[in-house]
């Protein structure tokens, strides 16, 4: 536990502007991409070349992945001993050095093993890293920053992905020097951060305790479908791009790099665009705009549509995986919630959005062997049962007015 004391957030105004709080989230969110999208880059490519994994094994692998996501809620017992910042920053550094090491184990046990524990390092970071963005940011300008620091990480994982494109043939790099050198840096920046920064104290305590409350039910039920369809993002549609197309590790990395410069240039309107027309309003376009995307993914198995629609579907459908989570549930979420429950609560939503991700990947890994068009057409119907209920948001939520339907009844205290 780190017994230094800590710097009111009202008092980090007088530090110089590297050492406080909104620079220590933007030097996290550039940090964090390092590690993880170069895992995320070559994961594919890897596990195909390495130990021939089929559908039903990236299925598995995925499972394992979300495993400590499913037990995210450990992390309030861990803050009885630990600040959020401080554990934060150790998730980041086991993220990276459990990223390092990956391709010393190019066997199905070992590349579970690995997976698990990069995973849980990446899970337990963002789960504190939101947490902490929604206590250190004001509301009035929490959509607009969000914006910009989902921006910040898009421009770190745009460099990553351009020196993979550029130098992977070039240079004629391996899997394993790429690992090492992405998860080294991330590990390495993220012990400067631990040392470098004071311990902030937010203005609300925390509860150390977890906290389900009957009048976050909507919240809840968002982050669960959130959950199940970013699995079909996460796992199958840049499975698809190499199993159905065969593209190789430079090609799948450049349309990730394309994703990224969209993302640079639209994240700032999005969270602009979130404050200006509201959750709500938001919400509704991209789940209705998923519904289509997906039922296209489904299109390139039933009518053999090419390679082109399906890199231009990916790049869509990235975008409003970021609208969703990074933006729109965050703000929801921070405007009906009492101040000091973020925490626990970032937890438990974390382990709700991770629930269908424990059983999901294996289950439609095994579904997509026998038909992959029948795994996107049951992402549709996902995506449609978010829309339903992103339809019960209120234009305005508050305390008090967490849904539509928060008027029609008394609204319970838990």
């Amino acid at each position: 536990m780190d017994m230094r004391p800590g710097v009111p957030i009202g008092a980090a105004r007088d530090l110089p502007l590297w050492r406080r709080p909104v620079t220590l989230l933007f030097v996290m969110a550039t940090t964090m991409p390092i590690a993880f999208y170069a895992w995320y880059a070559l994961l594919n490519n890897f596990v195909i070349e390495a130990d021939g994994f089929d559908g039903a094994d990236i299925g598995l692998l995925h499972t394992v992945r979300e495993i400590p996501g499913f037990a995210a809620i450990g992390v309030i017992a861990i803050l009885l001993f630990v600040r959020e910042q401080v554990l934060g920053l150790i998730s980041l550094m086991l993220l990276g050095l459990a990223t390092a090491v990956t391709a010393w184990f190019p066997h199905l046990t070992g590349l579970l093993t690995l997976t698990f524990l990069s995973s849980l390092g990446f899970h337990y970071y963002e789960t504190v890293n939101q947490s902490l963005q929604l206590q250190w940011l004001p509301k009035e300008r929490a959509p607009q920053m969000l914006g910009w620091l989902m921006g910040a990480g898009s421009a770190t994982t745009l460099v990553v992905f351009v020196l993979i494109v550029l130098m992977w043939d070039t240079l004629s790099l391996s899997h394993n020097v790429v690992f090492m050198a992405a998860g080294l840096t991330t590990a390495a920046a993220a012990a400067f951060c631990l040392l470098a920064y004071p311990q902030f104290d937010s203005p609300h305590p925390q509860l150390k305790q977890m906290v389900l409350r009957r009048r976050y039910w909507l919240y809840y039920a968002l982050q669960f479908m959130s959950g199940a369809r970013r699995q079909i993002f996460m796992v199958f549609a840049g499975f698809m791009m190499v199993e159905r197309f065969g593209f190789e590790v430079h090609e799948l990395t450049g349309l990730y790099l394309v994703n990224l410069v969209v993302t640079m240039g639209v994240a700032p309107f999005l969270g602009r665009a979130v404050g200006w027309y509201g959750e709500r309003r938001m919400l509704i376009l991209e789940y209705a705009g998923l519904t289509l995307v997906f039922l296209a993914y489904g299109g390139i198995y039933w009518f053999g549509w090419g390679a082109a629609l399906a890199a231009a579907l990916y790049i869509v459908d990235h975008i409003l995986f970021g609208l969703a989570l990074a933006l729109a549930l965050k703000t929801y979420f921070q405007k009906i919630t009492d101040p000091q429950d973020i925490a626990p609560t970032a937890a438990v939503a974390f382990t709700i959005n991770h629930i269908a991700a424990v059983f999901l990947p294996v289950a439609l890994g095994l579904l997509w062997v026998v038909s992959p068009a029948a795994v996107f057409g049951l992402a549709a119907c996902m995506a449609m049962t978010s829309l339903g209920l992103a339809l019960l948001i209120p234009r305005h939520p508050e305390p008090g007015h967490e849904t539509i339907l928060s008027g029609l009844a008394p609204t319970p205290a838990e």
